[in-house]
């Protein structure tokens, strides 16, 4: 089986090293990139890239600048790295795409398992689940309503699906949380609303099948 390849782009030799050995002792293939406008070529001459993993503050293109651009052709997972642990700066990261953040300094160990559990939760093989009039297909990582596809981020396809796998159930935003966002994710509700938000709005008319539940958190129901 093919080793999964993983991006790393930060402008600091030494953490790109740390991040490295780490990620080769887990059997992952790692190429490496010292800037944004470099991330960016790498990228769209790898084509088999399976994760990023991407520093913030860069020279000439920051993290932000890098995400965006790629989530313009890819839904490829993204781990943004950062020293800021504001909540402007994390939302900001969820606009564009980021599906994770870990700020710095961090155990090399947690690194390593937020990517697998990304990874794993990507490439989970399950049978197309359909509610209402939306069809999601776990394999191909796709979202159709009748019949016409919606584009979808990464976080935001995990969300739906969690949602549709909880069908009828009243979910309280922590409970989202630590499955969605994994059980060591520090953020809080309006990360939650601020996808919860989009998602509606791309599932048009559909969108209502998420029902806020005020101050516990939401359901999904088609009824």
């Amino acid at each position: 089986m093919d080793k999964i390849k993983i991006l790393v782009v930060d402008d600091e030799a030494r953490m790109r090293k740390l991040v490295r050995d780490f990620l080769e002792k887990h059997d992952y293939e790692v190429i490496e990139a010292q800037n944004g406008e470099e991330a960016v070529d790498m990228f769209f001459e790898n084509k088999d890239i399976g994760l990023i993993i991407l520093d913030v503050m860069m020279p000439k293109m920051n993290g932000f600048e890098v995400c965006k651009e790629i989530r313009m052709y890819s839904q490829v997972p993204i781990i943004m790295l950062t020293a800021k642990a504001d909540e402007k700066s994390e939302l900001s990261g969820f606009q564009y795409g980021v599906d994770e953040y870990i700020s710095k300094p961090f155990s090399p160990k947690i690194l390593v398992a937020r990517v697998e559990a990304i990874l794993r939760r990507s490439t989970v093989l399950e049978e197309k689940i359909e509610a209402g009039d939306i069809v999601l297909d776990k394999t191909g990582h796709k979202v159709t309503i009748n019949g016409k596809a919606i584009e979808l981020s990464y976080k935001e396809f995990e969300l739906l699906t969690f949602f549709v796998m909880n069908k009828g159930v009243a979910l309280s935003r922590e409970k989202i949380l630590n499955n969605v966002w994994n059980y060591d994710y520090f953020g809080d509700a309006r990360t939650i609303d601020t996808h919860v938000k989009k998602l509606r709005s791309k599932l048009g008319e559909h969108g209502e099948y998420i029902k806020t539940i005020w101050g516990m958190g939401y359901k999904f129901d088609v009824n």
